[in-house]
This record gives C-alpha cells, structure tokens and sequence, in this order.
C-alpha cells in the first residue's frame, strides 16, 4: 500500500496550512495519508522527531512510504534520511525547508549543527522534489536551490509564495499534490 506522511514545521501542527487539502485531495484518489504530530513543536528536539517519524516508518514496512515536510518537517526528513536506511520510503517532497543557519532559525539550529551528507541521502534514495516560494523570508530560496542540487531533486518555485503557510494564506497547495502524484508514479 501507498502511504504519505506529512510532517509539519516549527511551531507547526499536523492540521495546520494546506496540509488537510493535501490530505482530503489524496483520500479522493484512494492514497492514504496521514499527517504526523511531531513532539514539542515549540521547541523541537531533532532526536524526538526522528524518532517519530522513524516509528511510523518502522511500523509500516511493507508498505511504499512518501513524506511530505514542510519547513522543519522537510529538514527533519533529511536528517531521517542521513541517519537511517529505510528502504520502504520511496520518494521525498520538501517545502520552504531550511539547510543552512541562518539569523532567523536560531531556534531551530540544533537540526543543522552540521552540514548534510547530501552522497549518503541521495545513496538511499532518488525521488526528491522541492517546492519553495521565491521570497520566503523564514528560509532562503538559496536553501531550496543548493538541496535540489545536492539531491538532484526537481525544484518548483511558487511566485510570492512566502514560505507557503497558513500565515501566508496557503489553505490549498495543488503544487505539492502535483508534487506527490508525480513522485509515486
């Protein structure tokens, strides 16, 4: 069976943004999805969110695993991918996820205390597409463009998207629909 996981950002919740059209919009088409609650999203501990996502991943082993990350979602799924070999997860859509410190993430910066061994990602995994807006202002377009180089993902930038949450109005996003359909076929 199919299944996608969305895991949320900072701050974020599971029902938050366009996550639940994403997830109505898969249910439509028989895809089974669910989006994650990561622990302590106001203050997140990389550890505690690895260890959710590797939980529902582990649980479903004979299953095609997709993950969709929104901004620290899409972050913690590389760090996912560095740390564990899971070769039931099939393909990886990020948005508006950060990959370098910045001034702005400081509170997030245990999940990039180190670069990404973006050979040892791609080795275990060659489906990625990253959709970002031109002037996020939370993560850089810079970040979107060197992880769709260093992953050899296909990148999707949205004009004003902003970084493509509720807070900029995203209650829909067809973009990552598109995205995950394209991903799983």
């Amino acid at each position: 069976m199919k299944k996608v996981y969305l895991i949320h950002g900072f701050e974020g919740s599971p029902n938050g943004g366009w996550r639940p059209y994403l997830m109505g919009e898969l249910e439509k088409l028989d895809i089974y999805s669910c989006a994650l609650s990561m622990p302590t999203p106001d203050k997140p501990v990389m550890s505690e969110w690895l260890s959710e996502i590797k939980h529902y991943i582990d649980r479903d082993i004979n299953d095609e695993i997709y993950l969709v990350g929104h901004s620290l979602g899409g972050t913690a799924i590389l760090r996912y991918l560095e740390q564990f070999d899971s070769p039931n997860v099939k393909g990886v859509i990020i948005v508006s996820a950060p990959c370098t410190r910045t001034e702005t993430n400081k509170r997030i910066w245990n999940f990039l205390e180190t670069d990404f061994d973006w050979n040892l990602i791609k080795s275990r995994l060659n489906k990625f597409m990253i959709l970002h807006g031109d002037n996020d202002p939370l993560s850089p377009i810079s970040d979107a463009e060197k992880t769709s180089r260093e992953l050899n993902g296909e990148l999707i930038i949205i004009p004003n998207g902003k970084h493509l949450n509720g807070s900029a109005g995203y209650t829909k996003l067809p973009e990552a629909l598109s995205a995950v359909l394209k991903i799983i076929e």
